[in-house]
């Protein structure tokens, strides 16, 4: 249970704003229940986001106005070290061939033509999709909860750290393959009680989407990075919000 506790401090530390009590010694098994436990770490999250698109339904506000304003909280409320990772990525994709140049770039922290445009067209396929939740808001939170389980997948065991310091070290290859294939099964089984046909195709697409950047990852710069992480916390949002946004 001491585990757990721990694991779930620093799951809530790394990926929300939420003040928690530091954990002071990350161990392997600490990180690698962190990992395991985003969903749930992003729980508050979720429950941020479902209230505001339920709220903005009932006081009759314009539904896109809502999205975003829905999106800029959930920025806030994740330090948008999502979004920058979403961003650091586009511009280190789009920089060079050349691996080290691309680290590079990513690890520079400005804002390229590539990183905007990705902010651009990610947000605005989530807000845009997001305008279809008013009647159901719960199903928008649990799609922030479950894009955070695109960890599972850029974390496992097969994925190497594109560097030796960073995230990479403590993060990179502590989800055994195995677990992240049950966890996002366990995922689609859950998405049935939104729709029985487009809830586990749509989950299955994220998990594949997320699995394709990985793989790009790898191939650019020889592993993942933090900002990997971020990225594919946001493609899998704006894919889920996309699929079941007509369920």
């Amino acid at each position: 249970m001491a585990l757990v506790g721990r694991s779930l401090r620093l799951s809530i530390g790394m990926l929300t704003a939420l003040r928690v009590p530091p954990v002071l010694r990350v161990t392997p098994g600490v990180a690698t229940g962190a990992l395991l436990l985003a969903p749930l770490a992003a729980l508050p999250l979720g429950a941020l986001v479902g209230a505001v698109v339920w709220g903005g339904a009932r006081l009759d506000l314009p539904p896109l106005a809502v999205a975003f304003a829905a999106l800029a909280l959930l920025a806030a409320a994740s330090r948008a070290l999502h979004l920058d990772g979403l961003s650091d990525v586009a511009d280190g994709l789009t920089a060079s061939y050349d691996r080290e140049r691309s680290l590079a770039v990513m690890k520079s922290g400005t804002a390229g033509p590539a990183g905007v445009a990705a902010l651009v067209l990610v947000l605005g396929a989530q807000a845009a999709s997001l305008m279809a939740y008013a009647e159901r808001p719960v199903v928008a939170g649990a799609a922030v909860c479950a894009s955070r389980a695109a960890l599972w997948i850029t974390a496992c065991t097969l994925v190497p750290p594109a560097r030796q310091d960073g995230l990479g070290v403590t993060f990179t290859r502590r989800v055994p393959v195995a677990v992240a294939v049950l966890g996002w099964a366990a995922l689609a089984a859950l998405a049935v009680l939104a729709d029985p046909v487009r809830g586990p195709v749509t989950v299955g697409v994220a998990a594949l989407v997320v699995v394709a950047l990985t793989v790009r990852a790898i191939q650019r710069f020889g592993g993942v990075t933090g900002d990997v992480f971020g990225a594919g916390i946001e493609l899998a949002l704006a894919v889920l919000l996309m699929g079941l946004a007509g369920a």
